[in-house]
């Protein structure tokens, strides 16, 4: 399965999950995550299509993910929980590296999976760390600190610890192309089968959104940053705009329309009377500030990326 899908699924689940328990790890929306936000978009596409290259060629997921601060969590313990979380790597091969920066902090991580430890050993990943990225970090120039850092890890992996003595982690300097439009890398079948997943996940939870008396106010703006975020893996950034569009002025109006019929009236009399009322032969209950659904049924459902794992392997660092 190609790391778009793997990604969308450990995304979709985080959708699912979120709705029962508020989860501090984020989900990964590509190759490279800035939530903080202290990457150029060159650059971005740059580590992207960087990454995806070395991936192509060694099979080696990579993937770099920046948070504004860590809530004074050890940088060890959230690097690992992120890694657990999307399984980077193939299964059985546990060929996965992660990279996590908290520039607040001034803390950074590169995690390491099982199958890599023997060639990114701790010590060389310490090395990448103290005299690749950390002389960048410290003039902030975050940019240029990443990419040398991320070749770096990519040489080891492919050359050896040879790589670093020898100095061929200097980055190549690149002169941006102009004007670029993020679009996704998913031939058309791939993009078909992965939209018809995460459009069913959060559509499914819009619909409930809209047919819900009063709580599906709180869907509405709960699945906003979802429909913004989301569809990019599937149709590129302009189409992901257009969709969250299209769905902030969708939703109200439809829930406006359907707030005058007789059977919503009767849903909501329902709920105010009665705590409780069946809309589509699902039973929705009222819970002091909000509601909760059930379809009558005990299952539960579970979720296996089948990924990599670490066992803690790695570095961290400080600049």
């Amino acid at each position: 399965m190609r790391t778009a899908l793997r990604i969308a699924v450990c995304a979709a689940f985080f959708l699912i999950t979120l709705t029962a328990h508020a989860l501090e790890v984020p989900f990964l929306t590509g190759r490279v995550t800035d939530n903080a936000d202290i990457l150029s978009r060159d650059m971005r596409r740059s580590v992207t299509e960087m990454l995806k290259a070395h991936e192509d060629r060694t099979g080696n997921q990579i993937a770099v993910l920046t948070i504004p601060t860590l809530e004074n969590e050890s940088i060890e313990d959230y690097a690992n929980k992120v890694f657990a979380s999307c399984k980077l790597g193939r299964k059985g091969k546990d060929n996965g590296v992660l990279v996590v920066i908290a520039p607040k902090d001034r803390r950074m991580r590169i995690e390491v999976g099982y199958g890599l430890e023997g060639t990114l050993t701790d010590s060389l990943a310490g090395s990448i760390i103290r005299n690749v990225i950390t002389p960048q970090f410290k003039t902030g120039n975050y940019d240029s600190g990443i990419e040398a850092g991320v070749k770096a890890i990519i040489d080891v992996l492919e050359k050896g610890e040879s790589a670093l003595i020898t100095g061929d982690t200097v980055p190549e300097t690149q002169t941006p192309s102009g004007l670029h439009i993020d679009a996704p890398d998913l031939p058309l079948t791939e993009r078909i089968l992965v939209g018809a997943f995460i459009f069913g996940i959060i559509g499914l939870f819009s619909v409930i959104g809209v047919v819900t008396p009063g709580t599906g106010w709180f869907l509405y703006a709960f699945l906003i940053p979802f429909w913004a975020m989301f569809p990019i893996i599937v149709v590129g950034t302009s189409g992901a705009l257009t969709l969250l569009i299209t769905y902030l002025v969708a939703f109200p109006v439809a829930k406006l329309m359907l707030g005058s019929t007789g059977w919503y009236q009767k849903a909501k009399e329902d709920l105010h009377t009665k705590g409780r009322a069946s809309i589509g032969g699902f039973m929705i209950s009222s819970g002091g500030s909000g509601g909760s659904w059930s379809s009558g049924s005990s299952g539960s459902s579970g979720f296996s990326g089948g990924g990599g794992s670490s066992g803690g392997g790695g570095a961290s660092g400080s600049w």
